[in-house]
């Protein structure tokens, strides 16, 4: 048998509440789901199966790999490609039934020009920028723009500060969007809202929301906090374990010495992995309700912990946890200062997958 260095434990039950009750929040809405980047690391493909099997009919990618890699296996479904597309991909995502978020006024007109002759219409979402800045269509830049030969499925957007409930940039937003509409009448849905801002109430819901991190165990310590639940567990097994001396250093350039007599485990997972260097003599690793400090650096393949204080309980061979359903995401990346998505989407694919 093959030991996994390290494995991500993903509870698929979990997962099934997340969506579940961030559908009944807005239960005027339809629930899509965010899954690009593959699934925030926990694998696009099976998590599609998941939630489509419940009813999910809506999913968001944000590349044309990440969409052509889903309909190698799954022909159901509208999947939105939120970077949008090349001239050149047109007729391959018509091929494929995908639906490209347009962000252009460039990529309007490349479209318009294509179907003006044709008897088919092409399916397409239209991104608009409301004040975020980044990808998007500026509201001021819509007037008088032909889109006839267009079918427009999606009209969309995308908050700046969603996980503040009372930042009135977020109302700021709402309104830019709500005024985009009177220009895209044949709009059959309209979309603003990520996991965060589905708490800020049905204003801002429209036809359809797109959860992600939330559907994953996250929720920025905001009020999601109290409804969603933890997805993943994170072990890693130890390979060695091994005594030094006092006054000896761990790990490279010497950032830990020891002060007495230590023994120390040494686990087979490391920042190619997902563990950030910035847990270095500071992360916690748990085994059993137990706590067990990270010391010297985290290095690309181990990360080494002090077992001393329980040294019977700690073998080679088993496995010890670095998220947990207590030491959640949002702890790891609380002490990492950054946010889950990062702490989920930095897990590597050599880190085997468990869904149980």
């Amino acid at each position: 048998m093959i030991y996994s260095s390290a494995i991500l434990e993903i509870n698929k039950k979990n997962i099934i509440h997340n969506y579940k009750v961030l559908s009944r929040i807005a239960n005027n809405s339809i629930s899509g789901a965010t899954i690009k980047a593959n699934a925030y690391g926990l694998g696009d493909l099976k998590i599609f199966n998941i939630l489509y099997n419940i009813g999910c009919k809506h999913f968001f990618v944000a590349t044309i790999e990440e969409a052509l890699n889903l309909r190698k296996k799954y022909n159901k479904s509208n999947v939105y490609i939120l970077n949008g597309i090349d001239e050149s991909q047109i007729k391959l995502t018509q091929q494929k039934n995908l639906i490209p978020i347009i962000n252009s006024l460039d990529q309007l007109k490349i479209l318009n020009r294509k179907f003006k002759n044709s008897k088919h219409k092409i399916k397409i979402g239209i991104h608009i920028d409301s004040g975020i800045n980044r990808l998007g269509i500026k509201t001021n830049n819509l007037k008088n723009k032909n889109i006839d030969n267009l079918d427009i499925y999606l009209l969309l957007s995308h908050l700046a500060s969603s996980d503040e409930k009372n930042n009135k940039y977020n109302n700021f937003q709402n309104k830019n969007f709500f005024n985009t509409f009177k220009h895209f009448k044949s709009a059959k849905y309209k979309s603003l809202v990520n996991s965060m801002g589905i708490m800020l109430g049905e204003k801002f819901h429209y036809d359809i929301i797109r959860p992600g991190i939330s559907l994953y165990g996250g929720h920025y310590n905001t009020e999601l906090k109290k409804i969603i639940k933890p997805v993943i567990k994170l072990k890693a097994r130890v390979l060695q374990i091994k005594k030094l001396e006092k006054n000896e250093y761990i790990g490279y350039n010497q950032t830990y010495k020891t002060l007495k007599s230590t023994i120390i485990a040494i686990l087979g997972i490391g920042y190619a992995d997902g563990i950030s260097r910035k847990l270095s003599n500071k992360g916690k690793v748990f085994y059993k309700n137990k706590k067990f400090n990270i010391i010297g650096r985290v290095s690309m393949d181990s990360t080494t912990i002090d077992i001393t204080k329980y040294k019977t309980i700690i073998k080679k061979g088993i496995y010890m946890e670095l998220i947990n359903h207590e030491y959640d995401i949002e702890k790891m990346a609380k002490e990492c200062g950054t946010i889950s998505n990062e702490i989920l989407t930095s897990i590597s694919n050599r880190v085997k997958r468990n869904y149980i």
